[in-house]
C-alpha cells in the first residue's frame, strides 16, 4: 500500500501522524511511505530521519494526497484539504464529525473511507486512540488555566496552589473520564482544592481510591453544577460522549454566578463543548471573554506540546495503521472490532450513530459495507 503523511496545516498544529520508527516498520512490510517535506519538523523529526529509513520525501501536499491510498493525519482535514480527498481513499485521523456539519458533508461528498481515531473502541469501552491526547489535554488544561488566572492575562490574580496562610484556588472539573482524571491529578498536585463531578457512581468510587485527599467527588446534576460554579476560580469541561456532540451543562446565564476573572477551559470543544458560550480558538488567539469570564477553547491543545503529543499519539495509533496498511480497510475492520467502530463515513454513507444523530442524516449499517 502507498501510505501518505501530509504536513498538518491547522493553525499552530505541529504534530505529525507518523514518526520515523513507524515509517521504518511500514517500509519493512513492503509499503511505500510518502512524507510531505517538513511534516515532522514541528515535532523534532527532520526529513532526513524519514529518508534514512526508506520513506520518500515529497515536496507538495497535493502530490501526497494524489498518490497515497491511505492518508495518516492528526487533525481533521480542514477546508483547503477537502478537494484533495478522493473516492476510495482511506483517511485515518481525528475527525470529530459531530462538531462540524461542513466537514461531515465534505467527507460524504468525497467518497472516502473515514476511520476516526476518537471512536476506535475496545470491548472494555476504552477509547485507546483518544486516551493519550486526553491525558495530554487534561494536564494542559490545568497548566493553561493557571496561566490565565494571572492578572497579566486578565484573570483574577489567584495562584492555583495558594501559599501558607492564603487559601488555594477552587478548581471545578466536569467529567471524570481520562481528561478529568488527569486534570484533577495536576490541579491537586499544584495544591488547588479540586471538586470533580461525574454521573457514574462506579467511576466516582474508583476515583475516590486513586485521587489525593484535596479532590472532592460529587455527583453531577444541575443543582450541584450551579452550586460549584459560585465557588470556582477555574472550570474545566471534560465531558465526552463518544462520536456525539457534547451536552451544554453550563448555560450562558450561569456565567453570572461565577467570580469575575475566573477561567473556563473546555477540553470538550472538539465535540461542540459542554459550555454553551464556548467556541473553538487557536494557539495564536487562545482566549476570549464572555460576561467577565475568560474562555480558553483551543481545539488542538496537545498541538502546543507536539514532541510529547506526537510520541504519545503514535504509540497508540501505529499498530492500527499498520494493520490497515497490511490487510486493507475492509479486512482490518472485519478482524478488529475496535477498528470497525472507528468507521464513521464509508463511501458517501454515514455509518456511525452519533454522526447521523447530530445532523439528522440517514444511518447505514457498516456491516453491509465491510
Amino acid at each position: 500500500m502507498i501510505v501518505g503523511v501530509p504536513r498538518e496545516i491547522k493553525t499552530a498544529e505541529n504534530r505529525v501522524a507518523l514518526v520515523p520508527a513507524g515509517a521504518e516498520s511500514l517500509v519493512g512490510d513492503g509499503h511505500r511511505v510518502l512524507i510531505e517535506q517538513g511534516a515532522g519538523l514541528g515535532s523534532g523529526f527532520a526529513d532526513q530521519a524519514y529518508a534514512a529509513v526508506g520513506a520518500a520525501i515529497i515536496p507538495t501536499a497535493d502530490e501526497v494526497w494524489t498518490k497515497a491510498e491511505m492518508i495518516l493525519k492528526v487533525k481533521e482535514p480542514i477546508e483547503p484539504e477537502w478537494p484533495r480527498i478522493r473516492k476510495g481513499q482511506v483517511v485515518f485521523t481525528y475527525f470529530h464529525f459531530a462538531a462540524s456539519e461542513a466537514l461531515t458533508k465534505a467527507i460524504l461528498k468525497s467518497g472516502c473511507i473515514a476511520n476516526a481515531y476518537e471512536t476506535v473502541q475496545l470491548p472494555s469501552g476504552e477509547l485507546p486512540l483518544l486516551t493519550p491526547m486526553s491525558e495530554v489535554a487534561g494536564r494542559m488544561a490545568v497548566q493553561e488555566g493557571a496561566k490565565y488566572l494571572e492578572k497579566v492575562f486578565g484573570g483574577s490574580g489567584i495562584l492555583l496552589g495558594g501559599v501558607p496562610g492564603v487559601l488555594p484556588a477552587e478548581v471545578l472539573i466536569i467529567g471524570g473520564g481520562v481528561v478529568g482524571t488527569n486534570a484533577a491529578k495536576m490541579a491537586a498536585g499544584l495544591g488547588a482544592h479540586v471538586t470533580l463531578l461525574d454521573v457514574s457512581l462506579d467511576r466516582l468510587r474508583y476515583l475516590s481510591d486513586v485521587l489525593p485527599p484535596n479532590v472532592d467527588l460529587l455527583y453531577s446534576n444541575r443543582h450541584n453544577i450551579l452550586d460549584q460554579l459560585k465557588r470556582a476560580d477555574l472550570v474545566i469541561g471534560a465531558v465526552l460522549l463518544p462520536g456525539a456532540k457534547a451536552p451544554h451543562l453550563v448555560k450562558r446565564a450561569d456565567l453570572t454566578l461565577m467570580k469575575p476573572g475566573s477561567v473556563i477551559v473546555d477540553v470538550a470543544v472538539d465535540q461542540g463543548g459542554c459550555i454553551e458560550t464556548i467556541k473553538p480558538t487557536t494557539h495564536d488567539q487562545p482566549t476570549y471573554v464572555v460576561d467577565g469570564i475568560i474562555h480558553y477553547a483551543v481545539a488542538n491543545m496537545p498541538g502546543g506540546v507536539p514532541r510529547t503529543s506526537t510520541l504519545a499519539l503514535t504509540n497508540a495509533t501505529f499498530p492500527y495503521a499498520k494493520r490497515l496498511a497490511k490487510h486493507g480497510w475492509r479486512t482490518a475492520c472485519q478482524d478488529d472490532p475496535a477498528l470497525f467502530l472507528g468507521l464513521n463515513i464509508v463511501e458517501g454513507k454515514v455509518v456511525y450513530p452519533g454522526v447521523a444523530e447530530a445532523f439528522g442524516l440517514p444511518l447505514t449499517d457498516p456491516k453491509t459495507l465491510v
